[in-house]
């Protein structure tokens, strides 16, 4: 038996290859959209796609099944639950996968949606026990699946559902079982995720928190308390998902001359601008959107502009264009048109005009001066309700990220306004939204609340 993993970093997307090589057959479990990175790898071990798995429907992010079943021939499989709407085979508890010596045996474990399954995996060279199970969104490192990205309403019966999917199901396995979970960290898929990629059955029991011993009624409390901001665009990106994504095909640079990217801009198209922060405050496009091609882009896109809007890019180098295509169409941003040929510089000497600053970072000693002396930012905090009780800026207004573009109208943009978060990373993306829709002056809180207290500032708990 062959097994490998395949981890994005930012995303915290984890998919398998698992094969059998003397049969030279292989699946893919919960595949990405840059379904090459598949091929290249059956390919080196001399293996065949031949099955498609997805463990559920995706929420945080879009799959690449269709592409790869559209490259392979391969079928997609799911459990019967899911309701997807395009072409495949449909699991349910208890189905067997025969890969030549590899058997999947299908669990259907509800919890983090309806329709999730884990897969046990033995290797029949050298027993039939399971050697491991893939749990997607069951069962991660140190933490379990949420259970309210279906929605709000069907959360505390989806928590009772995981309940007994982990307790009267996984957990009654071998302690020695290996497990490869659907995500680690960086995923909003879960609120605690270790950065290891896998672990074993036995070392969870003892030291997951969320596995410790309770009552049913005490764990979906539990588990419905103080859940990370929900991935931007998940209906969205769910929806596409059941429909089934449109095959991405191959990612070629598209080039725009400043003459074919400006009819773009005229039909409504936005310029998002993924180069260093420097050189974007150095220099940038009035009402450009900033966010920087780094890891975190896929996360922070959906919380800045919607997913069916084209894009014109800007990049670091022209290099960069396919990395920032695949983050986008990782969630559901399908439109990049192509990036701007020459950048901001081409721009410029075409005799368009070019603004700086923008949002700026703001040290948390510099911001509690800026309260002390009476200048009044409004500081914006943009986490989860259950983080700001346990400790924010005094005087600091809550507006959750995911629920920030729908109440922009409760700000007034000729004021000035401090972004926070806990870290720096939520609040960047808060204040790329801001600075897009005009508000006149933007700070960014480096550091977030977490850097606040390291100063040693005060902090309000309510």
């Amino acid at each position: 038996m062959y097994l490998q993993q395949f981890f994005i970093d930012g995303l915290g997307c984890t998919s398998y290859l698992v094969g059998c090589e003397s049969k030279g057959i292989a699946a893919i479990v919960d595949p990405d959209r840059d379904v090459q990175k598949y091929l290249d790898a059956a390919q080196g071990r001399g293996l065949k796609i031949t099955h498609i798995l997805e463990t559920h429907l995706h929420a945080d992010h879009v799959s690449g099944n269709t592409g790869l079943a559209e490259r392979t021939g391969a079928d997609i499989y799911l459990h019967e639950a899911a309701g997807a709407r395009f072409p495949h085979r449909s699991l349910k508890d208890g189905d067997v996968l025969e890969l030549g010596a590899v058997r999947l045996a299908v669990r259907h474990t509800p919890g983090h949606t309806p329709e999730s399954i884990t897969l046990l995996v033995s290797d029949t060279t050298r027993a039939e026990q399971p050697w491991m199970a893939l749990t997607g969104d069951l069962l991660f490192v140190g933490d379990v699946g949420r259970p309210d990205l279906v929605g709000p309403e069907a959360a505390r019966n989806l928590a009772g559902d995981l309940y007994e999917s982990l307790f009267h199901n996984l957990l009654q396995e071998t302690d020695a079982l290996m497990v490869y979970p659907g995500h680690g960290a960086g995923s909003l898929c879960g609120r605690s995720l270790g950065s290891m990629r896998s672990t074993t059955l036995g070392y969870e029991k003892q030291f997951n928190p969320a596995l410790a011993p309770r009552e049913k009624s005490q764990f979906i409390d539990y588990i419905t308390t103080n859940l990370p901001e929900q991935p931007g665009n998940h209906h969205y990106i769910k929806d596409l998902n059941r429909q089934g994504p449109k095959p991405l095909g191959q990612v070629t640079p598209k080039p725009l001359t400043i003459e074919e990217a400006i009819p773009y801009f005229r039909r409504g198209a936005a310029m998002l601008d993924t180069r260093p922060k420097e050189d974007f405050l150095a220099k940038h496009v009035q009402g450009a959107v900033h966010l920087p091609a780094d890891d975190q882009l896929a996360n922070r896109v959906g919380f800045v502009l919607p997913p069916d809007i084209p894009l014109v890019l800007v990049l670091p180098t022209e290099a960069d264009y396919r990395q920032a295509v695949y983050s986008l169409a990782r969630v559901g941003f399908e439109n990049a048109v192509g990036y701007l040929e020459g950048g901001i510089q081409a721009w410029e000497e075409y005799g368009l005009p070019v603004t700086s600053g923008d949002v700026e970072d703001l040290q948390p000693r510099d911001l509690q001066a800026m309260l002390s002396n009476g200048a009044q930012p409004v500081v914006l905090d943009v986490r989860e309700p259950w983080e700001y009780q346990m400790g924010h800026v005094p005087g600091a207004r809550l507006i959750p990220l995911g629920e920030l573009s729908r109440r922009l109208g409760e700000l007034d943009p000729e004021q000035p306004i401090a972004v926070i978060c806990q870290s720096g990373n939520r609040s960047q993306s808060a204040a790329a939204l801001l600075a897009q829709k005009g508000f006149k002056k933007v700070y960014n809180v480096a550091g977030g609340t977490s850097a606040w207290q390291m100063s040693g500032l005060k902090i309000e708990r309510n």
